[in-house]
């Protein structure tokens, strides 16, 4: 189970080359809309939000504080305040706030990305690789992490090339090396997505055929064969269908239903088995005393007997209640849609 705090479109950038993505405020904010049981969080948490975005972080942290002195551990709040510091430029703040964060809810992955990249950013990237391998040995799906990861190791390789060179700079089979890496970063940077908000991928529009002159009519009309577009859309309502009874049976602590709705050829992340995924799977849905799985911004994408579902899914349970962008890698079986790869994050 993971408990992001991000959302598609909100990504900055730390001094990594410009490289490792953070986890924006906003998100955190919208996390607790989806749950009518938080509606006066929910309030706080947007005004927080608009401070923010209205540039009076100041104000926005004095509100965040005063929030938390009546509920020091919320981990939204918490969250959302080492956002703020960081805005602010106040990171030693911020790394003591995101490092107690992960202190106390360990199985949140979002901190640590955050504490990765402030760490990044004063060019301490040993501890930013092991924040980064938290994040990711908490939840190996977290694909930001990986990504931030790949870059932090890329920032020590080049690190270490240079150094090489200065030890060495008759060897010829490093400059290369170095070369290909500094290219790499400045490839990337070129790319950096700006901090505002990007809009959800559009639904792909349903390629019509061609339009064919009649022929004759016969004398017995038979019905016109399935078109292409026909069947894919009944194939993506299939899809949908199974994509909705996965997140139900996940809400109700269906394990049955839960497990059955991932294909044998599955593969659980980090090396565990199966049965070792089963069984943290498990340890992490039954005991909670309610869970709700809502799904929104459903696009689904079906070649042949595979298919790709992308959504925004708000979870939520009696200790937390969060959203994340979630990707389902499914493959037909049967008459059956099975989830075969699952991923988070932007």
């Amino acid at each position: 189970m993971t408990y992001p705090f991000d959302q598609p479109g909100h990504t900055l950038r730390a001094s990594l080359g410009k490289q490792l993505r953070r986890l924006a405020l906003s998100a955190a904010v919208s996390t607790a809309l989806v749950s009518p049981m938080v509606t006066a969080q929910a309030d706080d948490y947007a005004e927080v939000n608009r401070l923010v975005r209205a540039g009076q972080l100041s104000e926005a942290l004095a509100k965040a504080d005063q929030y938390l002195t009546s509920k020091p551990r919320d981990p939204q709040m918490r969250f959302l305040k080492g956002v703020i510091q960081t805005e602010s430029g106040k990171t030693t703040e911020a790394i003591a706030t995101f490092s107690k964060l992960t202190g106390d809810f360990p199985e949140l992955p979002e901190p640590y990305n955050n504490l990765a990249v402030l760490y990044a950013g004063q060019s301490q990237f040993d501890k930013a690789r092991a924040a980064l391998e938290m994040a990711i040995r908490t939840n190996p799906s977290y694909a930001t992490a990986h990504e931030n990861l790949g870059d932090v190791y890329a920032k020590l390789a080049s690190q270490a090339y240079s150094k090489a060179l200065q030890l060495d700079a008759g060897n010829a089979a490093v400059a290369p090396k170095l070369s290909l890496i500094r290219n790499l970063f400045a490839a990337d940077a070129k790319g950096v997505r700006p901090a505002a908000s990007a809009p959800e991928p559009a639904v792909a529009a349903a390629v019509t055929a061609p339009a064919v002159a009649p022929a004759a009519t016969p004398a017995v009309v038979k019905p016109a064969p399935a078109t292409a577009t026909e069947t894919n859309r009944g194939e993506e309502d299939a899809v949908e269908e199974a994509v909705r009874a996965w997140a139900k049976a996940w809400s109700s602590k269906n394990m049955s239903g839960y497990l059955g709705a991932y294909s044998t050829s599955f593969t659980p992340p980090a090396g565990q088995s199966r049965s070792e995924w089963e069984t943290d799977r498990k340890a992490r849905i039954v005991p909670r005393a309610r869970i709700g799985v809502d799904i929104s911004n459903l696009n689904i994408t079906v070649n042949g007997n595979r298919a790709t579902a992308r959504f925004r899914q708000a979870y939520s349970s009696d200790t937390l209640n969060v959203t994340s962008r979630k990707t389902l890698d499914m493959v037909k079986t049967g008459n059956r849609w099975l989830i075969v790869r699952e991923s988070t994050g932007s």
